[in-house]
């Protein structure tokens, strides 16, 4: 049951989160989407360790205060490194520490991590292990269903056995196999066959465990028979290009009151956000709204609204006058 007194709960959360995304679910990104739900969980892009060990911290752990519930997903394979990592994201915050075991990107995979690592599964044991001993709050992972060609369901039953006995009771799972050569990180999206019985087996096998399921899901029909059998449901593209989506999943999916914010309100909102980030950081306002372009689809003038947005003739100008332009179009259509 969820405690409405107590919002930043990352495993009530997980009922409903929106996946980290590479170039894609940055901090402005996930401002925008709070503005839209405020109960579904967050996640970072994945961030390697290496990035963060020799790297600048801040510009990769800072965060809106606003986004709470929000996780922070890694990418490494050294337990020591994973552990001082996680360690920094419980310092800076973050409600929940996720490693990566399902990217299949060629340059994931020279590094000796994402999707690779789940043909080590003691390894992987060993790096939650690490982590968990280091943090005080949730460590959970995400994987697929399989590597390559290997579509037997014992490949992904011994992985989560072996890595839920180091600790972890969260499993995220993207319901496709991940072929390590041969397709891009694109039509590893797209072209190995979504098995959504293979996540709902393993539920049924670790009861005790936190199941949530990722992959091709895109209406609310699809997350409610999901989630009559799982514990969650992830979305990732689908959220990202039609946001609006998201102002109803709070409602649908967590029984609070329908969202009263209109679209305006919540480009207005971005707007205020825009000028903030340039005052206290320089972010040109062009880096924040990439990730609002679909909030008007479906509705007359978004077309034009979508090009004034993306117009970086318009960069000089301050957010709330481009927003003034995007909007003429719409108020001429009305």
């Amino acid at each position: 049951m969820i405690d409405k007194d107590q919002p930043n709960q990352p495993l009530a959360a997980m009922r409903v989160s929106v996946a980290p995304m590479m170039d894609w679910t940055d901090r402005h990104c996930r401002y925008f989407h709070r503005l839209l739900t405020r109960r579904a969980l967050l996640y970072t892009e994945m961030v390697t360790t290496g990035a963060l060990i020799h790297g600048d911290v801040p510009r990769h752990l800072r965060f809106n205060t606003e986004e709470h519930p929000v996780a922070l997903q890694l990418g490494g394979s050294e337990p020591a490194d994973l552990a001082q990592c996680a360690k920094l994201g419980q310092e800076w915050g973050y409600d929940e520490i996720n490693i990566n075991c399902g990217c299949p990107s060629e340059r994931v995979q020279r590094g000796a991590f994402g999707a690779c690592l789940m043909n080590e599964p003691d390894l992987v044991a060993d790096c939650v292990k690490a982590m968990v001993d280091a943090v005080d709050v949730p460590v959970t992972v995400k994987h697929r269903i399989g590597i390559d060609k290997v579509e037997s369901y014992e490949f992904v039953r011994d992985f989560i056995g072996k890595v839920s006995e180091a600790g972890c009771d969260t499993f995220i799972v993207h319901a496709r196999n991940a072929w390590l050569k041969g397709l891009s990180p694109k039509q590893n999206r797209e072209v190995p066959p979504l098995r959504y019985e293979i996540v709902h087996r393993l539920k049924h096998e670790f009861p005790a465990l936190r199941i949530s399921i990722n992959g091709g899901l895109n209406d609310n029909a699809e997350m409610y028979a999901h989630l009559r059998l799982l514990d969650g449901v992830m979305i990732g593209r689908e959220a990202y290009h039609n946001p609006w989506w998201l102002a109803q999943w709070d409602a649908a999916f967590f029984g609070e009151a329908p969202s009263t914010l209109t679209r305006e309100e919540i480009e207005e909102q971005m707007c205020d956000y825009m000028v903030r980030e340039a005052s206290e950081h320089g972010t040109p306002w062009s880096n924040i709204a990439r990730h609002m372009l679909g909030l008007r689809n479906g509705l007359p003038g978004a077309r034009r609204w979508r090009q004034v947005w993306s117009d970086h003739r318009l960069k000089s100008h301050a957010p709330h006058e481009v927003m003034a332009i995007a909007r003429e179009p719409a108020a001429q259509a009305a």
